[in-house]
């Protein structure tokens, strides 16, 4: 994958690790509830719900489709990831109508130095790099640094919900991202 922007300081001090490795999956999720649950007071159920998604990501992961892209420090600490689950058939048999981004997280020892836009470009491309027509990505209204990275990468909210699929009291968001020519 092409090189990604970053502060000189941030870039000598981690490294992006694309594909599965054992145990990424709890330290996901382990990243996310260290944000979530002080900041959002998400619990038990938004944690068993990204465990979930996680796990049957998993199960139909394959490396031409999907990015699979954790960033590490120089200790071997998770400080980053983001996934894009390329177009699959979903559970119901139909094929999802585009890439979906997914389990994007900066830790918070390393937000603000440009690790949020380097993961969310590296998505990005991976997806133009495929010729994926649609990238879409469900987070809630709130998270405004989030927002302002998927929107300085060509996402636009299309959709709200008053429904809650992580428990947490929130209004979900969908934003979509049309393949660039």
């Amino acid at each position: 994958m092409a090189s990604v922007t970053l502060d000189p300081e941030t870039e000598s001090a981690i490294v992006f690790v694309e594909g599965y490795r054992p145990g990424l999956l709890a330290e996901i999720v382990g990243l996310h509830m260290a944000y979530y649950a002080p900041q959002w007071g998400f619990g038990a159920a938004f944690e068993a719900k990204i465990s979930a998604d996680m796990a049957a990501f998993l199960q139909q992961y394959q490396d031409d489709r999907d990015l699979l892209l954790a960033v590490r420090d120089r200790d071997g600490a998770l400080v980053g990831s983001v996934v894009i689950h390329g177009p699959h058939a979903s559970p119901g048999g139909e094929v999802e109508d585009g890439a979906h981004l997914r389990w994007f997280i900066v830790d918070d020892r390393v937000r603000g130095h440009g690790l949020g836009h380097a993961l969310l470009e590296w998505a990005v491309r991976f997806c133009d790099a495929r010729r994926y027509p649609l990238c879409f990505l469900n987070t809630f209204a709130g998270l405004n640094a989030a927002r302002h990275l998927y929107e300085s990468q060509g996402f636009t909210l299309v959709a709200t919900s008053d429904v809650d699929q992580w428990s947490g009291g929130v209004q979900e968001q969908r934003f979509e991202r049309l393949l660039v020519d």
